[in-house]
Order: C-alpha cells, then sequence, then structure tokens
C-alpha cells in the first residue's frame, strides 16, 4: 500500500510540475509576445566594433579611434540609412537631424575622445557604464583636463552606436579595450607617469578588475589610483539565468527573445532597449571580481590595490550597495580607501512616504566593528532639516565625527540614484533645467504628464534623477584624491 502512495504521489507531483512549467512557457510567451517590434538599430550588424580577438592588430588608441572611423561609417549606412519613413520622428535618436540625433551635438560624445596637455601632470583613462557612452564622463574628463591631466574618454565596445551592437559584445572586449588605452596611456606619459582610472557603473568594475588582474600576474602598466561611481560589484541574482535565455535566443532562432526591453530609443547617449546578453556580461564580470578577490584574499584582507575612492547612492536600483560595502571594500587591507555613501532624504515629511525597508545602512557601519576603509555618510543634519551634514569615520576608529556642508536637499529630491552621480547640474541634457538655447532634446525633468499606460517610458523612469545635485562635492573629493591635496 505504501508504495501504490508513493507511486500516486509522484504522478501528481510529475504532472504538478508539467503543469507549472507549461504556465511559466505560457506566461513568458505572452510577455514575449507583447514586446514592440525590433526595429533597424534592434537588428543591424556591425561589423567594424573592436573584440579582445583584435588585441594583436589593434594596438594603440590611434588604432582603436581609427577602427572606430569604419564602425561609425557602417553605423550610418547600416542603419541611419535604413529607418523607415515612419521612424522618422522627433525623438528618434536614428533619425537624422532629430531632437535626439547625436550628430546635432558636437563633438561626438558617443566616440572615444581625448583631451591632450602639453606637459601632462598624469594620465586619466575614464570608463562609461553599460548602455552608456563616453558623454557620461565627460563633465569630469573636463574638469581633470582643466587641471593639467592627459585625459581619455574610451568608448566600451559595443556602446554609441545601436543597441544590436550588445548582442555580440562583451566582457572579455571591454576588458581588452580599457588594456590597449591604459598601456597607450602608459607608454605616453612614460615611466615616472602617474595612470589614474575613473570608472562609472561598468567602467568602474572594469577599473576593478583590471587591478586585481594585476594584483594576480597579468603584465599590465601600474595605475596610481581608482576613482568610482556607483561601481558594479554587484546586480541582481536573477541577472544570472540571462545565459540561458541568450542561447535558447539562438537555439530558436526568436530574436525578441534576445531582449529584456524594447524601448524607444529617445536619448543621444544611452541606449533604452535592453539585451539579455548585456545583463550576462555584466553579471560575468561581477563573477570574476568576485573570484579575484577570493583568490588573493586566500590569507586573509587583499593587498596591494590601488588606493580607491568610490561614491555610491544608498538608494541604488541597478548595482548592490552592500555589494560594494561588503564585497569590495570590506575585502581590501586598509590602504587609504574611501567611500563616500550618499543616503536617502531622512527628513520626516519625506520620510514619511517610504516604502517599509527603505535603505539604511547608517547604524551598521557608523557604530559597528571597525572598518578597513574610510567611511562618509552624506545625511541630514537631523530629520526635521533638509540641510546636510557628513558623518565621517575614519579606517580604524570607533566613532563617526559629523562635519557640517553646504549641501541641502533640493525641493522635490528624496534620492540620488544610480544614474544621477556622474552629471552636474549644469548639464544640457540631464541636468536641473533646461539650458537656455535648446536645439536638442532634454531629459533632465521630460515634464510628460498624462495618465498610466499610455506612454512605452515607464513613469518611474521619467522620475528618476538624472543628475547629481551634489555634483560640486564630488568633484571637490576626486580633485583633493587624485592631486593628493
Amino acid at each position: 500500500m505504501t508504495r501504490g502512495v508513493l507511486k500516486q504521489l509522484g504522478y501528481l507531483l510529475g504532472y504538478g510540475a508539467l503543469v507549472l512549467a507549461a504556465l511559466i512557457v505560457a506566461i513568458y510567451w505572452s510577455r514575449l509576445n507583447a514586446l514592440p517590434d525590433l526595429k533597424v538599430w534592434h537588428t543591424a550588424r556591425l561589423d567594424a566594433e573592436f573584440h579582445a580577438s583584435d588585441a594583436g592588430k589593434v594596438r594603440t588608441l590611434a588604432d582603436y579611434r581609427a577602427l572606430e572611423d569604419r564602425l561609425f561609417a557602417e553605423l550610418e549606412s547600416e542603419v541611419y540609412d535604413r529607418v523607415d519613413k515612419a521612424d522618422q520622428r522627433r525623438f528618434n535618436r536614428y533619425s537624422t537631424g532629430s531632437l535626439s540625433d547625436p550628430g546635432k551635438r558636437k563633438p561626438d560624445w558617443n566616440r572615444t575622445f581625448e583631451l591632450g596637455a602639453a606637459q601632462p601632470r598624469g594620465a586619466v583613462l575614464l570608463l562609461h557604464g553599460l548602455t552608456d557612452s563616453p558623454y557620461a564622463m565627460r563633465p569630469l574628463a573636463e574638469r581633470l583636463h582643466a587641471q593639467g591631466y592627459l585625459v581619455v574618454g574610451l568608448r566600451l565596445p559595443g556602446h554609441g552606436t545601436a543597441p544590436a551592437a550588445l548582442l555580440r559584445t562583451g566582457w572579455k572586449d571591454w576588458a581588452a579595450a580599457v588594456r590597449l588605452a591604459a598601456r597607450d596611456l602608459a607608454q605616453r606619459i612614460g615611466p615616472g607617469g602617474k595612470l589614474y582610472m575613473v570608472g562609472y557603473s561598468t567602467g568602474a568594475a572594469l577599473a576593478v578588475e583590471y587591478s586585481l588582474a594585476r594584483l594576480q600576474g597579468e603584465d599590465l602598466p601600474p595605475v596610481e589610483k581608482l576613482v568610482l561611481l556607483s561601481p558594479a560589484i554587484g546586480v541582481s541574482p536573477t541577472a544570472a539565468f540571462a545565459v540561458w535565455q541568450a542561447r535558447l535566443a539562438g537555439w530558436l532562432g526568436i530574436r525578441k527573445l534576445a531582449w529584456v526591453e524594447v524601448l524607444p530609443e529617445y536619448d543621444p547617449h544611452k541606449y533604452s532597449s535592453f539585451p539579455v546578453n548585456a545583463a550576462d556580461q555584466i553579471y560575468a564580470g561581477t563573477r570574476l571580481i568576485e573570484k579575484h578577490i577570493t583568490e588573493l584574499g586566500k590569507t586573509g584582507a587583499v593587498a596591494g590595490m590601488p588606493r580607491i575612492l568610490a561614491f555610491q547612492s544608498v538608494a541604488d536600483d541597478t548595482v548592490s550597495t552592500p555589494a560594494v560595502i561588503n564585497a569590495l571594500f570590506g575585502r581590501l587591507a586598509p590602504n587609504g580607501h574611501e567611500l563616500v555613501l550618499f543616503d536617502i532624504n531622512r527628513a520626516s515629511d519625506v520620510a514619511a512616504l517610504y516604502l517599509p525597508g527603505a535603505p539604511d545602512v547608517m547604524d551598521h557601519l557608523l557604530q559597528g566593528s571597525a572598518l578597513p576603509f574610510d567611511l562618509t555618510i552624506l545625511t541630514n543634519a537631523n530629520p526635521e532639516s533638509s540641510e546636510v551634514t557628513a558623518l565621517r569615520r575614519k579606517a580604524g576608529a570607533a566613532a563617526e565625527a559629523g562635519i557640517a556642508t553646504n549641501l541641502k536637499w533640493p525641493v522635490g529630491v528624496f534620492s540620488l540614484s544610480h544614474v544621477a552621480l556622474p552629471f552636474p547640474p549644469a548639464d544640457p541634457l540631464y541636468g536641473a533645467q533646461p539650458p537656455a538655447r535648446q536645439s536638442s532634446i532634454y531629459l533632465g525633468k521630460p515634464g510628460a504628464y498624462g495618465e498610466r499606460g499610455v506612454l512605452a517610458i515607464a513613469p518611474a523612469e521619467l522620475m528618476r534623477l538624472r543628475h547629481n545635485p551634489w555634483f560640486d562635492y564630488l568633484w571637490t573629493r576626486t580633485r583633493a584624491f587624485v592631486s593628493d591635496q
């Protein structure tokens, strides 16, 4: 009898699993069919892109930019020249002459740029984030150049052209491009020159991986210091499943299956659509960083890393703030590393609107065991004030010290965001106010109002803060860190 019961139970479990699997497939298929039709910028093949396999013949930044010239000529012929008439609209990035056309902005910040110096104090390599372009690094690049540095803003492979390019590029290509640029800059500044890296999001992860790989013995030029903005040290665990969706898209030949999101391309310097491969590649990058740190830290904290200054919003919906704290800074040996956290607005009238479990890292970091790094948390001076104080805790110290600032929460801002950190309030595209002479799209405060369920762009995306109201603070700390002031 027991055997019969177990057999019946096995049947029930088997049928239940089949029904559940069928339900999941049906839901997923429904979601897939709900995605908009793919456009030419989702399907075009751009063959002139740099890949890791090209490193033997593309050796210098001059070589890289020459190949990039061919790539952008190909982008013109394979995408811009093939856009359907129905898609030639005012807010389409790929409609020539539109408000979103990056060609209307000079220079073209979607491409690798260089700001030279006759007698540079050092060289700075700036690395943008996933789906972004070198435009994201422009504000810091211009300020560092004004300080006398030779500056290069590298366009990572697959970026700045069409989202389809991210279907065929990945972490190894990005890392190879970073190594090429670093070697080129190190050679140009000579043995006594200092090389710095400034990275945002995925660019920050690439800078960290580069430094860890050098510690593990890879023959790479040394980096003096790293400045990291919203570093992608940890991402959502769901990204681990992206590889299987990408493979399934290839096996079945269903193009839509290769995309997480298919959205209008209205931003001249950042893709809106997001392919599955992009999620897979950044996940692979975070796993590689974890592997490096684990291997280097077998006998204790990881020593020998360049000094790091990092800036991170505690409210970050793209990367994991706890991973930045625990998986990176918490595992490094003391070496003057510094972490700056931008807290959420804790004024009582604003905080009353927060969801349960709003980010709260202060008590743990400020009152817990001694830290191996310097910590600054920018937070409200008190729950009734919009004024901001800097709570500082030195490495190894038992308590924090409060330092007054001239910062204040702007009206209507409840937190910084992942995408806000690199951009000052005066940025003409993402800033607090539209420029006086506006000939291109402005995305700082889109001001689109109406009913839910009409726009293809999610309301939460329109609400996301696109500039950093405390960018001057970020820049002041960066300048002092890089120049040892």
